[in-house]
């Protein structure tokens, strides 16, 4: 029987969130707020409802919108650098190489956005990763989510999906996350791994 092992970015291999440093690294807090001001009832709505998945479209969306895929590109490999030598938990990073060296195929599944993430899973030597993505015409960016934000119930569809269409559908799934968004991935797995506060060995006990 294969093995699958499936790891969350944010606060799972990282030490912390990437989704807010990288939309501040691309166009400032000023375009924060701008991404909100252009959708203000939109904005309220989510806010008040406590939608996340509206919200970050929007802020996403707005920020991204009209930008050229290339720079963003550029933007996004610079900031997988920032990732990899900054941020990376030792711990997450040992236990990810342990299922490498062990055969087993590794992919990320996140929220993250594919502007950085893509190039982080290429230095990570990841064998896929699913995230979240901003739709564009090949040469600038628009202003929705393809497939909307990769949370919750949406990354354990999107992670069965890969799953099914890349045969492993009756693989062993491990399963790694540290937040509520993860928690339907977690229930997926043959092994699910909860690594909010913890410190976890290269070599599963």
């Amino acid at each position: 029987m294969s093995t699958v092992a499936a790891f969350d970015l944010d606060g799972t291999l990282t030490q912390r969130d990437c989704v807010r440093p990288f939309l501040v690294a691309l166009g400032g807090w000023h375009g924060v707020i701008g991404a909100l001001a252009r959708r203000p009832l939109d904005s309220a709505r989510a806010a008040l409802t406590g939608d996340r998945d509206a919200f970050k479209e929007i802020v996403v969306g707005g920020m991204f919108r009209g930008r050229r895929v290339a720079e963003v590109d550029v933007r996004g490999a610079a900031f997988a650098d920032c990732i990899d030598g900054r941020w990376l938990r030792p711990d997450m990073t040992a236990r990810m190489r342990w299922h490498q060296g062990q055969g087993h195929t590794v992919v990320v599944v996140s929220a993250s956005l594919g502007a950085y993430l893509r190039p982080l899973g290429r230095r990570l030597a990841v064998d896929a990763v699913l995230c979240t993505d901003v739709v564009d015409d090949g040469l600038r960016y628009g202003d929705a989510l393809v497939g909307g934000n990769c949370r919750a119930r949406e990354k354990a569809t999107r992670l069965a999906h890969w799953l099914d269409a890349n045969g492993f559908g009756a693989a062993e799934l491990w399963a790694y996350g540290d937040s509520a968004g993860d928690r339907e991935m977690l229930a997926m797995a043959t092994h699910a791994v909860w690594v909010d506060g913890t410190t976890l060995t290269e070599e599963p006990s």
